[in-house]
């Protein structure tokens, strides 16, 4: 959540900020600061685990659900209905706020949770399966859609496979991608409900993500050395350490989703192993955050997009103003985001479930 305002103040108020990062943006010899690139960079992890963990916590809740004496048919509904109401909110009010049409993360999760109201009902080695074998093989799909086109006749397959750029329409988080995100999200979710059941014949949370990350990162590695096929298109123009990390998001390349998903495996390693030998506090900030994510990323679009907007203040500063407007509005949401998670768990049957 934190790392995501940073990005999105950048969007909103640095001129300077890196936004090549894209198979159909990137200039050969584009020169950019070690400073800029890593502030942007440092903040791909967001999209990803936003998806990833979109899946587990609805492997989970599902569980849950079903426990409780849960249909099948009511389960489906809520994620078709909080998938619909998420998706929305890009073409909507986040339009609104950028003064033109978008299809952003928010359309990519909420889409993806309705197809997972059919998806679901696979067993998890076919949704691995399944989401490896786009991951692995989706760039080669990509390109029979790949189109340097601008306009509404593209928008369909870039929806579903690539991005699309113009200036009444922008597409970042095509459908199919990110839905394979959030498969292997829901496998790790019906993993954890298994180990939490007590199932001996699975290794610990903690190893499988050490596990998982230590492959994630040497396959990057791999193809990122032959330069050729997974790349996206977005090759090394050479072997300095920037290059090396310079990955497509949009769309996103296997480069992009093996380093997000290693980076991932081990943040959530880690703050296991934190969890286990250090107290958690109720009220901390990371914590509110967490607890009200769809909250929290409405109200900061607001706040970032509608004064940059009302006040004239798009591009004006570089990342010291970033940072500052960071801490600024952080402070804000944190008192906010606070009432709001009180208030939603007083009215657990209200609208508010929903956001």
């Amino acid at each position: 959540m934190v790392l995501m305002t940073i990005d999105h103040a950048s969007l909103a108020f640095n001129g300077s900020r890196l936004s090549a990062d894209s198979a159909g943006l990137y200039v050969l010899g584009l020169s950019y600061s070690a400073a800029e690139f890593l502030t942007r960079w440092s903040t791909h992890l967001c999209a990803p685990t936003f998806v990833f963990l979109a899946g587990t916590a609805l492997a989970i809740s599902t569980e849950r659900r079903i426990a409780k004496g849960g249909s099948g048919k009511d389960i489906d509904k809520n994620l078709l209905k909080r998938g619909a109401i998420i998706a929305a909110l890009d073409p909507t009010l986040i339009s609104l706020l950028k003064g033109h049409l978008t299809f952003q993360v928010l359309f990519a999760i909420g889409s993806s949770m309705m197809l997972m109201a059919a998806l679901r009902k696979l067993p998890p080695i076919w949704l691995f399966i399944l989401a490896f074998a786009w991951i692995l093989g989706g760039e080669a799909v990509t390109m029979l859609f790949w189109t340097p086109a601008d306009g509404w006749p593209n928008a369909l397959a870039s929806m579903l496979f690539v991005t699309l750029y113009s200036e009444d329409l922008q597409i970042n988080y095509p459908i199919v991608p990110w839905l394979s995100l959030m498969m292997l999200g829901w496998v790790f979710g019906q993993y954890l409900n298994r180990y939490l059941s007590g199932d001996k014949q699975l290794v610990s949370p903690i190893r499988l993500l050490v596990i998982t990350a230590i492959c994630c990162f040497t396959l990057f590695a791999l193809i990122r050395w032959f330069n050729d096929y997974g790349n996206m298109m977005l090759v090394r123009e050479s072997n300095h350490w920037i290059h090396w990390l310079y990955v497509s998001k949009y769309p996103p390349s296997l480069t992009f989703i093996l380093l997000e998903l290693g980076l991932l495996a081990t943040c959530l390693a880690g703050f296991m192993f934190i969890e286990k030998h250090a107290k958690v506090r109720p009220d901390g900030p990371l914590l509110v955050f967490g607890q009200t994510a769809l909250f929290f990323y409405i109200l900061h679009r607001i706040i970032l997009d509608g004064s940059a907007a009302l006040f004239g203040l798009h591009g004006f500063g570089g990342l010291t103003e970033t940072f500052i407007i960071t801490a600024a509005t952080l402070l804000i949401l944190y008192p906010a985001c606070l009432w709001y998670r009180n208030y939603k768990q007083m009215h657990p049957r209200s609208w508010v479930r929903y956001i």
